[in-house]
């Protein structure tokens, strides 16, 4: 039924579509369902103690500036430990290269705010993160989308796409949402030639980079697309890099931030000063308080032995449960891993059943930008504990094999 506002939306909204993940948490919330649908991390060592002290320290020492409006740039000696925190990893940035952002979500909206017009065309992989085709459908974005396998996007077919006018590349290297598959060292390489070659900018989103359970660090796409360059300063290159507090202290803080060249940052500024003016004062200087020192560093050492022992309970109880003909990838670290079935199988078929069964998943379809997908599962294992993992696969398979069972019959 229509109502009198409906004549009143801007035409951007009819490009709004609500988040299919979010709309399938609410069943797996219920009471006693395993959840294997969130990209949630373990609530159980979220760092309370130390956010505690901090917030009782800010408060006492710093109370009136951090309950105060502050600036856009964001909290000075915050931006100066990512600088720090990022030097060490290859990125040699300084703290005005850096803007805190309210959550990766934000910083994802400003770029589209400052980037897209209607009908730019942005190169994803395929699948991608649901959460960036959201924020820039609404500004009326063309998703060109990019197959992948298990070295991550397939870079020997992004020739052919670039060719025909990109906006600019997203990618998510490590360990990426929804696959956790990891881009490989040649294919990064191959990534910033083809990039360079065709004029086009990349979108680095890297929440997962610091949570590896295996192998070796591969640098940044940015760091490697700064060593192509003779400048001193790496931020005068290709690439703009996003991170997140998100998956190594708290997602409730909110707290994300983007490093890009000076002037892109002034055009973000701008943006958000439309948006919601700054990021929280209290947020940001707690979580200072509370990542300063190497407490953080310290801090994801135990993430990711608590991570690790979850996904290897997760990857043995595929093996151990799952029916012949389903595959999935093997993550080397990050909080997801991908689950492809038969071409004849709609996994949202069977989501309702699973959810009778009290265990949830993510159907793939969502995180397809152009449709596909219908074959696919995204699992999380960071928040379900180890025995819950395994009972959770367990009784997923059944409701697998009894779907598949039935199917054929």
């Amino acid at each position: 039924m229509q109502t009198l506002w409906d004549y009143r939306y801007a035409h951007r909204t009819q490009k709004m579509k609500g988040s299919a993940i979010r709309e399938m948490l609410a069943f797996s919330e219920i009471k006693d369902v395993i959840s294997f649908a969130g990209g949630m991390p373990a609530p159980e060592i979220f760092p309370i103690e130390k956010f505690r002290e901090a917030c009782d320290k800010v408060l006492r020492e710093n109370g009136a500036e951090c309950l105060q409006y502050g600036s856009t740039d964001g909290y000075l000696p915050l931006r100066e430990m990512i600088a720090r925190h990022a030097c060490r990893y290859g990125i040699n940035v300084t703290a005005e290269n850096i803007l805190p952002t309210s959550g990766s979500q934000q910083a994802l909206d400003l770029i589209g705010r400052i980037f897209i017009n209607r009908g730019d065309s942005i190169l994803v992989e395929s699948p991608t993160y649901l959460g960036a085709l959201q924020a820039w459908n609404t500004y009326g974005a063309e998703f060109i989308p990019v197959p992948f396998d298990q070295d991550g996007m397939r870079t020997d077919k992004l020739e052919e796409r670039l060719r025909a006018g990109i906006k600019f590349i997203y990618v998510l290297p490590n360990f990426q949402n929804p696959t956790g598959v990891t881009l490989s060292y040649e294919r990064r390489l191959q990534l910033i030639e083809l990039a360079e070659k065709y004029g086009v900018p990349i979108i680095e989103d890297d929440p997962y980079g610091q949570l590896r359970y295996e192998g070796e660090h591969l640098p940044a796409v940015e760091v490697l697309d700064s060593q192509t360059r003779s400048q001193e300063s790496c931020y005068s290159g290709n690439v703009i890099y996003l991170s997140t507090f998100s998956k190594t202290l708290a997602p409730g803080i909110r707290l994300a931030w983007v490093i890009a060249p000076p002037e892109i940052i002034q055009k973000l500024i701008l943006a958000k000063q439309g948006a919601d003016l700054h990021t929280s004062t209290f947020n940001q200087i707690t979580a200072f308080e509370v990542a300063n020192g190497g407490f953080l560093n310290e801090h994801v050492k135990i993430i990711r032995k608590v991570y690790r022992e979850r996904r290897d309970v997760m990857l043995d109880s595929l093996a151990e449960y799952m029916p012949e003909g389903i595959e999935w990838t093997h993550p080397k670290g990050g909080l997801f891993l991908w689950v492809t079935f038969p071409k004849n199988i709609n996994t949202k078929d069977f989501f309702n059943k699973a959810l009778d069964k009290q265990v949830a998943f993510v159907p793939g379809a969502p995180f397809f930008a152009e449709g596909g997908g219908e074959n696919t599962m995204r699992l999380n294992f960071s928040n379900a504990k180890p025995e819950m993992i395994s009972a959770g696969i367990g009784r997923l398979s059944e409701v697998i094999k009894n779907h598949l069972l039935t199917r054929n019959s």
